[in-house]
């Protein structure tokens, strides 16, 4: 399986640039009240999964008469909706996962989710969120930024100093230098290409892109 998408009970801001990053092959997971994000861009999820608070008994009726899968999990669990959803995602061994609708909203939801992004770290695949506007990925080697010149793109230690940070085709270049969690240095760069590359020595840096356009 090469992608899946997850959906996330967050916000979307623009459902056409959300749209973009669909592909007509991509495997759709819906995590609970993602479910609405799913279906206003007109899509039928292949699995829906969660403790469906947020999906009311007429729209689960209506899930079960179109067939799709559902599997519930009681309220009272330790795992997010969206956590249950990407581990499901990475037993099917995809190449990448795409989770939309995981920003904005409940401030505690939003970092939760971003934690979440490191569940792969050791695995041969790319997991990103993504809303069409803002972009948010880990990198602990190397990665490339995909977007226009002007784009926004901040770099933030995770935790720990990240040493050792070369970057590309970005307005404040940074060459083998020490960014520190205390300190707001990588924040609000700009790109001046349409793909910025950055690598780093030792570490693990979130990357944040937000689109001007």
């Amino acid at each position: 399986m090469h992608r899946i998408i997850i959906f996330a009970n967050g916000e979307l801001p623009d459902l056409e640039k959300a749209r973009l990053l669909l592909h007509p092959d991509d495997y759709i997971i819906c995590a609970d009240g993602g479910t609405h994000h799913a279906l206003a861009l007109g899509l039928k999820p292949n699995l829906v999964i969660g403790d469906m608070d947020s999906i009311n008994k007429d729209e689960w009726q209506d899930l079960e008469k179109s067939g799709i899968s559902i599997e519930l999990f009681p309220r009272d669990k330790n795992e997010t909706d969206l956590e249950l959803a990407i581990h499901r995602a990475l037993e099917l061994e995809p190449k990448e996962i795409l989770i939309l609708g995981a920003l904005g909203g409940r401030l505690d939801q939003t970092l939760g989710n971003i934690v979440l992004l490191t569940v792969s770290l050791h695995a041969s695949r790319s997991i990103r969120i993504d809303d069409g506007v803002e972009e948010i990925f880990f990198c602990r080697d190397q990665a490339q930024v995909h977007g226009r010149s002007g784009d926004i793109v901040s770099l933030i230690p995770w935790g720990n100093p990240v040493h050792g940070i070369q970057s590309q085709d970005l307005k404040w270049q940074l060459q083998n230098e020490t960014l520190y969690p205390d300190k707001t240095r990588g924040i609000s760069n700009e790109m001046t290409s349409d793909t910025a590359s950055v690598s780093i020595e030792a570490g693990l840096l979130l990357i944040v892109h937000r689109r001007q356009s």
